[in-house]
């Protein structure tokens, strides 16, 4: 039997990687979950109702999504520390800068500026853990990083909700700089063991810019939308701008010899089958949570906390259970899990069409929240398993980084629409029409892994049960109902 102690860093530096990459990383995704329970707040300071609720998340998802990619080449060239060094140096600089927004429009620009640097902290983190161990050591590893990162899910809510009620929304800004100050001497340490892997690597800087236009240009166009109208030449021409981009986008990654977004990994039938469930399923999450975290408070009355509590149980059960339905999934193969997993998280939200008015927590949304939890946790290994099982071992790391990249642009593209789901003000038809379209987009992820999902040969599954912790690593792509 394996010694315990013996997959533990054994020495100084890679107990540095494991600690600075767990803080870089936490903060990166920690964000995420702490300003969805602040958007009510922002609101009544900031003004600009949905559309700038709809901005304050999209902003940071559209630029962390646009670039998450191009930060893994980043990093090969110039070194994970260095990348790690910008990145985080940047996210306590823009998180200052949304802490002292004093229009929404300032916090929109500052949000996005902190999405460019967590793009350069998620891959670079996880990269470090790779380079710098091996073995049974490195699966250990990565399954430390995976519990620490998975646990903003469950601090996030709680730290967003009580700085909100207690002091203020700018708070969950400010405090991104205490562990980046906290982690900064251990991080300038490690520059000087993590040479540049690969200066010859070209970085895809045309493919950046044109993934940045095409997703950006009708992300702006289905949010302003709402106030300028689809006739509004400051609407459409966006749309058109950004449709292009992407056509452009799609053609240059074809061609160029080394792409940010390698289109041939598409063709593995896993891969591609499990990355369409990937956009509809984490589509339905993002658009689900923003909707309910905004509608327990503006309409159902929760103060912040409450709300951010209201929703920990599906988190709660995904970390509890969600490595059990891993092995299985490593024994009976992902597809019908994959199936059965989002099937039930639609069935949840459609639980919760029984909110009415005054709202009861207890019975309208908690038995919702219960069912979801465990679709999740019956989804979320099986998905990356599939994903990251079906590309070579030596292209993991891209086939991670392209997971997480699909998964935060669903986010972006839901939220987008969000204004035409709910309309202009958030009402408990709003409301409806948005958890049957959350449902639908579950249940469009769950016909995508019935049909296109294969399970691996008996002795391929048995193999991959052998390696617990790697069903365990979501590559940071499933990690969140929040």
């Amino acid at each position: 039997m394996t010694d315990a102690a013996a997959l533990l860093p054994r020495t100084p530096l890679q107990k540095r990687v494991l600690v600075v990459a767990i803080v870089a990383s936490f903060i990166a995704i920690l964000d995420g979950f702490v300003v969805n329970l602040a958007l009510p707040a922002i609101g009544r300071e900031l003004g600009g109702g949905l559309v700038i609720q709809q901005w304050v998340v999209d902003a940071y998802l559209l630029t962390l999504g646009a670039l998450i990619l191009v930060a893994g080449s980043l990093s090969d060239h110039f070194g994970r520390a260095r990348i790690l060094e910008w990145g985080l140096a940047g996210f306590a600089v823009t998180s200052v800068l949304c802490g002292l927004a004093w229009s929404g429009e300032v916090l929109v620009v500052s949000r996005a500026l902190q999405g460019v640097a967590g793009a350069l902290l998620v891959p670079s983190s996880l990269a470090m853990i790779i380079t710098s161990f091996s073995g049974p050591a490195q699966s250990k590893a990565i399954g430390q990083w995976s519990g620490w990162t998975s646990a903003a899910a469950i601090v996030g809510p709680l730290i967003g909700g009580m700085a909100v009620d207690l002091l203020s929304w700018r708070v969950i800004f400010f405090i991104n700089v205490i562990p980046a100050v906290a982690i900064w001497p251990m991080l300038a340490g490690l520059r000087a063991s993590d040479a540049a892997r690969d200066k010859s690597k070209r970085i895809d800087y045309p493919g950046a810019v044109l993934a940045m236009v095409g997703l950006g240009g009708p992300v702006f166009a289905f949010i302003e939308q709402g106030r300028m109208g689809w006739g509004s030449v400051q609407v459409w021409l966006p749309l058109v701008a950004g449709i292009a981009a992407m056509v452009l986008f799609l053609i240059h990654e074809a061609r160029t010899a080394e792409p940010m977004l390698p289109l041939r990994l598409f063709a593995i039938r896993n891969f591609g089958w499990g990355n369409l469930a990937t956009l509809a399923i984490y589509g339905g999450i993002s658009l689900g949570f923003f909707v309910l975290g905004i509608y327990l408070q503006q309409v159902g009355g929760m103060a912040a906390t409450m709300a951010g509590i209201a929703l920990l149980p599906g988190t709660v059960i995904l970390m509890v259970c969600a490595s059990y339905f891993g092995g299985l999934a490593g024994k009976y193969g992902p597809r019908w899990f994959m199936t059965l997993g989002p099937l039930l998280c639609g069935v949840g939200f459609l639980m919760s069409l029984s909110v009415q008015e005054p709202l009861n927590y207890w019975t309208q949304v908690l038995p919702g929240q219960i069912v979801f939890g465990l679709g999740l946790a019956i989804l979320v290994a099986p998905l990356t398993a599939a994903i990251l099982g079906a590309v070579p071992p030596e292209e993991a790391g891209i086939g991670s980084a392209v997971n997480n990249a699909v998964a935060r642009i669903a986010g972006l593209i839901t939220i987008a629409f969000a204004g035409l789901i709910v309309g202009p003000v958030f009402s408990r038809e709003g409301l409806y029409n948005a958890l049957l379209v959350t449902a639908a987009l579950f249940l469009t992820g769950a016909a995508a892994s019935a049909v296109g999902i294969r399970n691996p040969p008996k002795g391929a599954a048995i193999a991959a049960d052998s390696q617990p912790d790697a069903a365990s690593d979501d590559g940071g792509a499933a990690g969140h109902p929040g």
